[in-house]
């Protein structure tokens, strides 16, 4: 929400645009299309705006641009209509409801090409994906961002939200400008148990720390492909760095609509994740797992091994 807000007073632009299916927040603007059906997203050259929560304003709705995943002539087409009046695309890097696949290198860089011509803002959702690598998943692609959003891992543990980004932009908040474009202040802000929490996480947070949990989840992707193979199972599993998902899919998804799932694959996927809680293993229901520098090879070979079984039962 701050960062959307950032955008708009530094622009003075009233649109932003965000990726099908992408989960950011609560927010009004944020979270359209989050949970768009087939009924209801439109056509695939012009996604609709679809509302999560009930009585949101129609203005808002039409505020927000959505955009395919992955699908650089759809989404040139969709922003070029819109042209000149986005404040910003907001780009999650591995969005888990859009299929948790990292975004192709090449559309990442026409998103931020095409920001910069049309002297829109790029925003960086790094709520999930900080975790990937020292600098965040942005460090798997050639681009900076004009805004970042951060929380979750930084605030070891409790609820914490953080924006960074270009000096220019950041000075929207200056609370000592003569004219403070976006006045910003809150409950939460500076909580002194969180920011302690948090930097003790951040001292934490090192290169050593990120590579063991990657290799984790290295180890459960192989050994869940593994699995796969043996069983005979339609099934794949996506991810990056520390953080991997299980899809009843034959083939991993490129964007939101190859990764809406079925109800004949909801129905195989609460048989898998009812197997898994009996193993012992405690699933989300998308069957995603992030990993955590307490695990060690021994859980996630036993946790492969509930998922073989969990595949050999569905089979």
């Amino acid at each position: 929400m701050g960062a959307i807000k950032a955008a708009r007073a530094f622009t003075g632009r009233p649109k932003i645009a965000k990726v099908e299916g992408a989960y950011h927040g609560l927010y009004d603007y944020a979270e359209v299309s989050q949970t768009a059906k087939p009924e209801s997203w439109g056509k695939k050259d012009k996604p609709t705006s679809v509302p999560v929560a009930h009585g949101i304003p129609a203005k808002a709705l039409s505020d927000v641009v959505v955009i395919p995943f992955n699908d650089i002539e759809r989404a040139r087409a969709i922003l070029d209509a819109n042209k000149d009046e986005i404040a910003c695309v907001l780009l999650d890097l591995m969005p888990h409801r859009v299929g948790l696949r990292p975004a192709e290198a090449d559309f990442v860089e026409f998103l931020r090409e095409w920001t910069t011509k049309d002297d829109a803002l790029l925003v960086l959702d790094k709520v999930i994906t900080f975790r990937s690598t020292y600098g965040g998943a942005q460090g798997w692609y050639n681009i900076a961002p004009d805004l970042t959003a951060m929380g979750k891992m930084i605030g070891g543990g409790f609820p914490v939200g953080a924006i960074a980004g270009r000096k220019e932009v950041m000075e929207v908040m200056n609370p000592l400008a003569d004219k403070v474009l976006f006045p910003h202040s809150g409950t939460f802000s500076a909580n002194p148990v969180t920011m302690t929490a948090g930097l003790v996480s951040m001292i934490d947070f090192d290169e050593e720390a990120i590579d063991q949990v990657n290799a984790l989840a290295t180890r459960a992707i192989d050994g869940i492909n593994e699995a796969i193979a043996e069983t005979g199972i339609k099934a794949c599993v996506t991810g990056g760095g520390s953080v991997f998902r299980v899809h009843l899919k034959e083939h991993p998804p490129h964007n939101y609509r190859e990764a809406y799932t079925t109800p004949e694959e909801n129905a195989r996927l609460v048989v898998l994740l009812d197997h898994l809680f009996d193993e012992g293993f405690l699933m989300i229901n998308t069957c995603a797992a992030v990993m955590a520098t307490s695990l060690r090879n021994t859980e996630i070979d036993a946790l492969v091994a509930a998922l073989k079984g969990g595949f050999a039962k569905i089979k």
